[in-house]
Order: C-alpha cells, then structure tokens, then sequence
C-alpha cells in the first residue's frame, strides 16, 4: 500500500525537481544568448560600406585577412563603439569557431561529469561562457585571432555545460517525468533565441553592440550564482529538499541505479544499434535546425524582400513556436506514458516520427508556395517548432537505455548533431551560390531525405529498455 503512492506521488510544480528544471532553463538561455549574441552584434561591429570592397580587394584569404586586419577598427559616432574590418570570409571563421570548441569537449566532458559531479562541470562551463561573453569586445580590439581563441573555448566551455545537465537528469528525474522536465529546461535555448533576435538589434542601437555582450555576460553570473547556491548532484544530499519528494525519487529510479566510477563499455556502444539509431535521429535533427537557424534571416530577406528590421522579428519567431511545442510535446508524451495509454518505446519512437516527419514536409512545400508570403511564413515557423517534439523522442532515448552513461552518450549524440550542423551549412552555401531559387529547393529536399534517413532507421532499430551493457552489476570478485 505505502509503495504504490511513492511513485505517483510527490510534489508536482512546487518541487525542487521542477525548481532544477526551471534554473536549467535559465541556464539553457543564458548560454544561447552568448552564442548569439555576435550573431547579431557582428552587424555594428564590421564596417559594411568596407565590406564588399575588403572581400573582393583580398586575394590572400581569410586567415591573411584575419592577420591585415586584426588591429583595425575606428569609433562610429553616435554610440562610440568600435567598427572593424572583417571580411565575409573571416566573419565565417569566427561564427564556426563556437562550433568546433563544443565538438572538442563534448564526449570528454560528459565522462569527466560522471566522476566529478555535474554540478560543478555545468557550473564551471556557464561561468566560464559567461566572463569570455564580457571579455570578447575588449577581445576584438586586441584582433580578430583572440577573438576566434575566445569563441572556441567559449564553446568548449559550453560543450562542458550542457551534456553536463544529463548526468543531472538520470538522478533527479524520476522515469514519468523526465520528458517533462527535460523539454522545461532545453526549452530555454528556444526562448532565449527568440529573445537575443528581438532585443539585441535594440540594445545594440541604443546603447553600442559591446553592451549586448555585457548585459548576457552579467546575467550568466547571475545564473552561476544562483546554480552554484541551489543546485546539487542528487537529491539524496540536498539539504531542502522534503522527505516526501525524496522518497518519490528514489523509489521511482530504483529500477535505473548507477555507479560512479565505472569504465565506460565502448566496444558493446560502437555494436549497439539501438545507440546508433539515436545518433542518427541526432544528426538528421540537427540537419535541418542548423540550416534554419542559420539562414532563416537570409532566407526571409532575400526571397520575401523584407527589411532588417523585419527580418529580424519575423526570424525570432519560429523559436517561440520551437520552446511551445518542446514544452507541451514534453507534457503529452508523459501524460500518455503516465496513464498506460502507450508503450514507452512507443512514445518515443511517435513523437521522434513527428518531430522528422513534419518539418520534412514542410521544408519540401516551402519551394512551391515561395509566392505566398504568409503560406511561407506559416512553414518556416512550423518547421522549428514541430522539429523540437524530437526532444520527448530519441533526443532524451539515452536516458533510458542507458541512464548510467547518460552524459557521455548526449555528448557523442550532440558531436553528432553538430558535424551535420558543419555539413549542412557548408552545403547550404554551396548549393544557394550556383543557383538561388534552385538551390534553395535542392536544399530543403537534400534535409527532407536526411530527416527520413534518421526516421526510417530510428523507427527500425530504436528501443527504450536498458541495455545489458548499461546494466548494475552485482560485484562477485574481492
């Protein structure tokens, strides 16, 4: 009798879990803003009635031009900020600098969150994102090389924060609960674009673009400080946290316990389909995300003539539609595990179809109604959105199958997502040069394939219950 209650039970959006996934949420956007942020300030920072001439005068490439350039800069008069002289070519090699830096630490950081405590290793990487964030306009000035070092490591530093939060979730997240939990706190990421694209134009209007680095520098302090006070590894040494909700917990993870310290099965990883099934689900997602969140503005400027302006409003709002659906996906798909209705394999494998499914659809409509312009809209808007139902998909399937390597697994499935995220912008690129219209299309139809590649081979090989491999194992040697 006193069992069964243990597992339904427990304080519900009053809890400390739901107080964790809300502070993960913070921290998801802080650490989004940062990466944006030059993303938007670059278009104060380089002095565009230089630009063209730069890059067709400059014969010796991006890093000469990096190296020629590297001190230049002089004051724009109404907001006294520094205005630099950066080539398209080199601005390239700084926005994808974050990129390779996460990819380094991924697969070692969510190792190394497992031996000593993701606590500290998140805590760490957002403190660390956030003092290079208030360093990077000081960074400029000193040239375009440092400025590439800070990015890199400032991804490094990120890669370090977020597989960290797995290795949080397989202790703080009992099994009916986690896709809720975890789309509140990946949520962030959503909102906090859509935020960076509506308010950096302004604050970098108003008060110089150094204080778009600044103002989400200082809120990533605040952010460590309130992670560091608050948050802990388990709830087993939380000192708030009520015995009621401990309980619920621990007897809800009692079939999933895990051990520190443990040598990771790397050969039973490399032969599990099951694995690979994620990691493909990884890359086909990110796939299509990167290119959205990439060329989005382009995109809507260039074939629906709009405005800066207007480009940037009408580009921050598919991640209001991405943070909705992750959060309400999130709640259905535990709704329907909560009440039997479906497997959890079943679960899964739905809402990662939709998640592939559904922007396929759209990206591959998008070529043929390009002369509707609220039709065009409507499918950009949907495709980030139902796009992040993935997250109660095969995004958060290693939790399951594996619970115990839950952080090193996330940090391979994000180096994943991230090499098909190089991939397909160096191919966007390439095809939209040769021809625009008809590179475009062949862009959106090249994703819709790749999307059903992940799909098809999710849908084949997935599955949801713990894996041998990733099993406790009852110690019978001395």
């Amino acid at each position: 009798m006193d069992g069964k209650p243990a597992t339904r039970k427990g304080p519900d959006f009053c809890s400390l879990r739901y107080g964790l996934a809300l502070i993960m949420h913070f921290s998801n956007f802080t650490m989004i803003t940062q990466r944006v942020s030059l993303s938007i300030a670059i278009i104060a920072m380089v002095n565009t009635t230089q630009q063209h001439a730069l890059s067709n005068a400059s014969t010796e490439g991006p890093v000469a031009d990096a190296l020629n350039n590297s001190s230049i800069s002089n004051k724009e008069s109404d907001t006294k900020a520094s205005v630099y002289q950066w080539s398209p070519e080199t601005q390239g090699i700084i926005f994808s600098s974050i990129n390779y830096g996460i990819i380094l630490t991924l697969i070692p950081s969510g190792y190394l969150a497992g031996i000593f405590g993701a606590k500290n290793m998140l805590g760490a990487g957002l403190l660390i994102s956030s003092l290079l964030t208030l360093f990077t306009p000081l960074a400029a000035d000193f040239g375009v090389i440092l400025v590439i070092v800070v990015r890199t490591v400032q991804g490094m530093a990120q890669g370090m924060a977020w597989t960290g939060q797995f290795t949080i979730w397989a202790k703080w997240a009992p099994p009916l609960e986690r896709s809720k939990l975890t789309t509140i706190a990946g949520s962030g990421s959503a909102f906090g674009s859509f935020i960076i694209l509506c308010v950096g134009g302004l604050i970098s209007q108003a008060l110089g673009w150094p204080f778009i680095f600044y103002i989400f520098g200082s809120t990533g302090c605040v952010c460590c400080l309130l992670w560091f006070t608050v948050i802990y590894d388990d709830p087993m040494h939380h000192p708030c946290i009520s015995v009621r909700e401990k309980e619920h917990i621990v007897s809800s993870l009692a079939q999933q316990p895990s051990s520190p310290r443990r040598a990771v099965p790397i050969k039973a990883m490399v032969t599990c389909l099951p694995l690979w099934a994620i990691f493909l689900g990884f890359f086909s997602h990110f796939w299509l995300c990167t290119i959205i969140l990439t060329y989005l503005p382009t995109y809507i400027s260039t074939l629906l003539h709009v405005n800066i302006r207007d480009s940037g409003v009408l580009s921050s709002l598919p991640f209001i539609a991405a943070a909705s659906c992750t959060i309400l996906g999130g709640q259905l798909a535990d709704f329907l595990l909560s009440r039997n209705l479906l497997r959890l394999i079943t679960v899964r494998k739905l809402f990662s179809s939709l998640g592939l499914l559904l922007p396929s659809i759209c990206a591959v409509a998008l070529p043929f109604v390009a002369s509707s312009y609220v039709i065009t809209i409507i499918l950009l808007i949907l495709i980030p959105g139902t796009s992040n139902l993935c997250d109660s998909g095969f995004i958060i399937n290693t939790l399951d199958i594996a619970p115990r390597y839950a952080s090193f697994l996330m940090g391979i499935s994000r180096g994943f997502g991230l090499i098909a995220g190089i991939i397909s912008s160096t191919a966007t690129g390439f095809l939209i040069s040769q021809d625009f219209e008809s590179g475009w299309r062949n862009v959106f139809f090249l994703s819709a394939a790749v999307n059903m590649f992940g799909l098809v081979f999710y849908v084949t090989f997935g599955q949801a219950e713990l894996q041998d491999w990733a099993k406790e194992r009852t110690l019978t040697r001395l």
